[in-house]
């Protein structure tokens, strides 16, 4: 069988908008979560971090499955001779201190970890859309 590259491109392309999809997802519930982190800093109560722990937990969701989404485009990429480094984090969010230990300083620890996991998404969205664009050129 012939070698497409035009083919591989297609599907590199394919792989990495999935990838986008997915962590600008993750990107909206983190910025969701990044919000009713700070009403649960200064007071929001337990609805407000019951709603902040559904969006961290969806986000973390999401960036598990924009992780697999990268590692497809990063396989579907060597497939048209281009590689890349498009590894993110999704580490613990501290949702179990959060939920027992509800005060300032916890809620303070979680909204800076939010706000880390959303400079990596925003980070890992500006790199796959670079590589997007140096793709369609190539």
């Amino acid at each position: 069988m012939a070698y497409d590259l035009e083919k591989e491109k297609k599907e590199a392309i394919a792989a990495g908008n999935q990838a986008l999809h997915s962590l600008r997802t993750a990107q909206e519930n983190l910025n969701s979560a990044r919000n009713w982190g700070i009403w649960d800093m200064f007071g929001g109560g337990f609805l407000s971090t019951a709603l902040k722990q559904s969006k961290m937990g969806d986000a973390k969701r999401n960036m598990e499955q924009a992780k697999y989404d990268l590692h497809n485009f990063s396989r579907e990429l060597r497939d048209v001779s281009v590689s890349y480094d498009l590894n993110i984090e999704t580490g613990d969010f501290l949702s179990f201190a959060d939920w027992f230990f509800d005060g300032f300083i916890v809620d303070w620890m979680v909204q800076d970890r939010i706000n880390k996991a959303g400079g990596q998404v925003a980070e890992a969205i500006r790199r796959v859309e670079y590589i997007l664009g140096e793709l369609q050129n190539y």
